[in-house]
C-alpha cells in the first residue's frame, strides 16, 4: 500500500479520476436540475390547464354540474391516473377520488407537491389549488411516480459511469504503474551499473520518442560527454607526465652537472640559461592548462561584449608581422568589414594568436600565411588563417585539437601540443567550432561563430 501511495502513476491515476468526476458532475448536476424543473412546471401548467376546465364547468353548471362532471370523470379514469377533489367553502368533501382535503395544503392557490392517501396507497402526488367563486375549493394533481423509472434509469446510467470511470482509472494506474516500473528498473540497472565505475553503459531506449525516452537520450549524451572527459583526464595526465618529464629531467641534469663539474662562469651562466628555458616551458605548459581549465569552466562567458572580430584580427596581425618578416614570411590580411560577435576579445586574440603562432612554426622561409575574416553564407562570423606548410593529415584532424596530441608533422617543431585544443575551447566557449582543413598544400583551420549583428561596410 505505501509503494502504491507513493507512485506517480496512482497518483496521476487518482487525478484523472476525480477529474472525471468533477467532469461529470459538472453534466449531471444541470441536466438533473433541468430536469426535474422542466418536469415539475410542465407538470403543473397541465394541472393549471385541467384546473381551468374544471372552473369553466363550474361557471356554466354551478357546484352541481362540477360535481357530477368530476364524478363522471373519476368513474372513467384509470384508478389513480389523476387526482380530484371538490369541497365547500369549509373544506367538506362534495366529489372526487381523494377522501379529505390535505392538511398539508392551506392558503392561496398555487402547487405542491405532497404525499396523499389515494385508494388506501400513499403516493406522492402534484396538486394544484384553486378557489371557486362561493368559497368552494377545487384540488387536481397527478402522481409523480409515473416518472420514477426514467429517474431510476437516469440515476443507475449515472451509477454506471462512475463505476465505469473509476474501474478504467484503476486499471490504468497499475498498467501504467507496471510499464513506470519495468522502464524505472532498467533506468536503475543501468545507473548502478555506470555508479560501479563501467562507464560503457548507456540507458536503454524503446524508440518511442516518449518522454523517458527523451529523458535517457539526454542523460546518454551526458553519459558520453563525461566518459569523453574521464578519458581525456586520463590521457591529460599521461600527456603531463610525460611532457613534464623530460624538461624537469633535463633541468635537473644541468644542475647535477653543475654542481659536479663547477665548470667556468661563462659555461655555468649558460647551462643556468638552459635551466630557466626548461622552467619556462614548464611553466607555459602550466599557464595553458589553467587557461584551458578556466575556458572549460564558462566563467569568462558572464563577460561576454560585442566583438569586432576584424579589428581583434588586425591587431594580433600587427603584431605578428615582424616575426613573420624576420622569417621572410608572405603574411597577409583581409577582412570584409564589421563581424560582430558576442565574446571575449582577449580569448579571441589568443585563440587566433595560437593559430598564426602555428603556422609561422610550422612553414619553410619564404612560406605564405593569411588570415582572413568574413561572414558563411549562413551569417556566421569566420575566422581563417590559412598556411602553406605540411599540414594536419587526414588521419590526425580528429585528434588535433586534443590536449599534448603532436601529429607526425610537429615532431620537429617547438611547442607542447596545447595550441589548438585551447583555439577548440575558446570557439566552442563562443558556441561555435574549430574546422580543420585542407590547403592544398597546407592547412586551414578556421574558427566559426555565431554572429550578434547585421554586416555592415567600412
Amino acid at each position: 500500500m505505501i509503494a502504491l501511495n507513493r507512485s506517480s502513476a496512482v497518483t496521476w491515476a487518482v487525478g484523472y479520476v476525480l477529474l472525471g468526476l468533477a467532469a461529470l458532475a459538472a453534466f449531471a448536476v444541470p441536466l438533473w436540475y433541468a430536469w426535474s424543473v422542466t418536469i415539475f412546471d410542465g407538470r403543473a401548467a397541465i394541472l393549471e390547464d385541467d384546473a381551468q376546465r374544471l372552473t369553466e364547468v363550474f361557471h356554466h353548471g354551478g357546484v352541481q354540474g362540477l360535481t357530477a362532471y368530476i364524478n363522471a370523470r373519476v368513474g372513467m379514469q384509470i384508478a389513480g391516473e389523476r387526482t380530484l377533489l371538490l369541497t365547500d367553502e369549509r373544506y367538506r368533501h362534495l366529489a372526487g377520488n381523494l377522501a379529505a382535503w390535505p392538511r398539508e395544503i392551506t392558503g392561496a392557490s398555487g402547487a405542491n407537491a405532497i404525499m396523499v392517501d389515494l385508494a388506501g396507497q400513499p403516493t406522492h402526488t402534484q396538486l394544484v389549488q384553486t378557489t371557486l367563486p362561493g368559497g368552494y375549493h377545487l384540488l387536481v394533481g397527478r402522481d409523480l411516480s409515473r416518472f420514477l423509472p426514467l429517474e431510476r434509469r437516469f440515476t443507475y446510467g449515472l451509477i454506471s459511469a462512475v463505476t465505469f470511470l473509476f474501474l478504467v482509472g484503476v486499471t490504468g494506474a497499475i498498467l501504467i504503474r507496471r510499464e513506470l516500473l519495468a522502464r524505472v528498473t532498467g533506468i536503475r540497472q543501468t545507473v548502478a551499473a555506470i555508479m560501479q565505475g563501467d562507464l560503457r553503459h548507456r540507458l536503454p531506449i524503446r524508440r518511442t520518442n516518449d518522454e523517458l525516452d527523451t529523458l535517457s537520450q539526454t542523460i546518454n549524451g551526458m553519459l558520453d560527454h563525461i566518459e569523453h572527459l574521464i578519458g581525456g583526464i586520463s590521457n591529460v595526465s599521461n600527456s603531463i607526465a610525460h611532457d613534464l618529464r623530460t624538461p624537469l629531467a633535463e633541468l635537473r641534469s644541468r644542475l647535477e652537472e653543475l654542481t659536479l663539474t663547477r665548470p667556468a662562469p661563462a659555461q655555468t651562466f649558460a647551462e643556468v640559461d638552459a635551466a630557466v628555458a626548461d622552467v619556462d616551458r614548464v611553466i607555459r605548459i602550466f599557464n595553458a592548462l589553467l587557461r584551458l581549465a578556466e575556458i572549460d569552466t564558462g566563467a569568462r562567458r558572464s563577460g561576454f561584449v560585442r566583438v569586432d572580430a576584424s579589428q581583434v584580427a588586425a591587431e594580433v596581425v600587427e603584431f605578428y608581422e615582424p616575426a613573420a618578416e624576420q622569417k621572410g614570411v608572405a603574411f597577409s590580411f583581409a577582412s570584409e568589414g564589421v563581424a560582430a560577435v558576442a565574446g571575449d576579445p582577449v580569448l579571441l586574440a589568443q585563440a587566433l594568436s595560437n593559430l598564426i603562432d602555428n603556422s609561422l612554426k610550422c612553414v619553410a622561409e619564404h612560406g605564405a600565411i593569411s588570415v582572413h575574416v568574413g561572414h558563411r553564407a549562413d551569417g556566421a562570423v569566420e575566422i581563417a588563417v590559412a598556411d602553406d606548410g605540411p599540414g594536419i593529415t587526414e588521419a590526425d584532424r580528429p585528434r588535433a585539437t586534443e590536449r599534448f596530441f603532436r601529429g607526425d608533422t610537429s615532431r620537429g617543431t617547438p611547442g607542447v601540443g596545447l595550441g589548438l585544443a585551447i583555439v577548440d575551447a575558446v570557439a566552442k566557449l563562443h558556441g561555435g567550432a574549430l574546422q580543420l582543413l585542407d590547403n592544398h598544400p597546407g592547412l586551414r583551420a578556421q574558427m566559426v561563430l555565431p554572429v550578434t549583428a547585421t554586416r555592415t561596410s567600412r
